[in-house]
């Protein structure tokens, strides 16, 4: 998990000179997507604080809520590691999300997909407060692993990888980890170098994975004051960049990459 390449994004900048885009391809993980750096964070440290005991089927799992690729890289641990993994997730994922989840043996437990991510979050602490000895409560969205693994890794390979030259970082708002972790170890690199969140215009978005902050439930290692600008994005727009990527480019992304690559061709 990690040291992903970078990608340039050279025809959303042919008509920019002196302009070059990069994407982390994050797909690459084996898990296949970012979210694996945050799972396999949380994960070790809950094992280091004998929290979750691999080999150990009918012990106490873990559980958290999810909107789909934090999921299924808790899914994959749960299998490499064999501890039990339930998830929380609304009824509306993607149908590739959940061939995943049902390949690597998660329980899921299906939410209101009106309610969005935050239904699923309160679904889960409802389990949790009803046998809180049976689980693990990884909480991505309250747990300092999540940007923690982002500040040891993700950071540090970007600024590598550029060799000192990035100018500007883009992220998207979900569980926040990236944009936190991230932030913070480039801003300790360098100062200057600017740090803009993306967010769906909306509470009612096509952004799966992202929060209006807003509206949604606010993940409690969000620190609003770290992002130099934040960008509200259109649904249209990131699915239109998709699109975009992946004829022109030949790269298959999701809607959170492509709302990235949107705000980044904005700025």
């Amino acid at each position: 998990i990690g040291n992903t390449p970078l990608v340039r994004l050279d025809e959303l900048t042919r008509d920019l000179p002196g302009i070059q885009i990069l994407g982390k391809a994050e797909w690459v993980n084996p898990g296949g997507s970012v979210k694996d750096r945050a799972a396999s964070a949380i994960v070790n440290d809950a094992v280091k604080r004998g929290l979750i005991k691999p080999g150990n089927r009918n012990g106490k799992g873990l559980i958290d809520s999810t909107s789909g690729n934090t999921g299924i890289a808790y899914a994959m641990l749960g299998a490499a590691l064999d501890f039990p993994v339930t998830l929380c997730m609304p009824t509306n994922v993607s149908p590739e999300r959940k061939k995943y989840l049902s390949a690597y043996g998660a329980q899921v437990i299906w939410t209101d997909p009106a309610e969005g991510s935050d239904g699923a979050i309160r679904k889960v602490r409802e389990l949790v407060a009803n046998e809180p000895d049976r689980y693990f409560y990884a909480d991505q969205y309250s747990n300092d692993q999540n940007w923690l693994a982002h500040y040891r890794t993700t950071a540090v390979e970007i600024w590598e990888q550029t060799e000192q030259q990035v100018t500007h970082f883009v992220a998207g708002l979900g569980t926040t980890g990236t944009f936190m972790g991230t932030t913070r170890r480039l801003r300790e690199f360098n100062p200057g170098i600017q740090c803009v969140s993306m967010q769906p215009d909306s509470a009612f978005n096509g952004l799966e994975g992202l929060k209006h902050m807003a509206t949604a439930i606010v993940p409690k290692i969000y620190d609003a004051t770290l992002a130099d600008e934040n960008i509200d994005l259109e649904t249209e727009l990131a699915y239109k960049m998709c699109l975009r990527l992946a004829r022109k480019s030949g790269l298959l992304v999701g809607v959170s990459a492509g709302g990235a690559a949107g705000a980044a061709l904005q700025i």
